[in-house]
């Protein structure tokens, strides 16, 4: 099949199918974390694929995710990814979102424990002090 015909969505329809900015399919596309292809008139097409990657993108950066870590969590999937690779995201998806919650959680604890955060009635009186 012609790759043209598999990536004929441009970035506006891409930007559409995935309610993102332009803008973001473009940075996408910078960072490796999609793979447009450009025709011969140097305008970038992308698949119904990548539409896909982007909404789990979208995922990564809401569970916490910098570019770099989400590039590595997609890295290793083919253009076509089956449904066991893509359970296989996320479950590690999931992970690392209940690892930030236990994070937060224990910020939490940190903000509302039986210790202030900046109590100092603790400290030792010294006249020094």
């Amino acid at each position: 099949m012609n790759q043209l015909l598999t990536k004929s969505m441009t970035v506006s329809d891409l930007a559409s199918a995935s309610r993102v900015n332009a803008s973001a399919v473009r940075f996408y596309d910078k960072h490796g974390l999609i793979a447009g292809e450009r025709t011969s008139g140097n305008q970038r097409r992308f698949s119904e694929e990548d539409a896909c990657r982007i909404k789990v993108i979208r995922v990564a950066q809401r569970v916490g995710l910098s570019v770099s870590e989400i590039s590595e969590l997609l890295i290793d999937l083919p253009s076509k990814p089956s449904s066991a690779e893509w359970a296989s995201v996320g479950a590690k998806l999931r992970a690392a979102a209940q690892e930030r919650i236990d994070q937060l959680n224990h910020a939490l604890d940190d903000l509302t424990g039986p210790v202030q955060l900046c109590d100092v009635s603790n400290a030792v009186d010294s006249p020094e002090a």
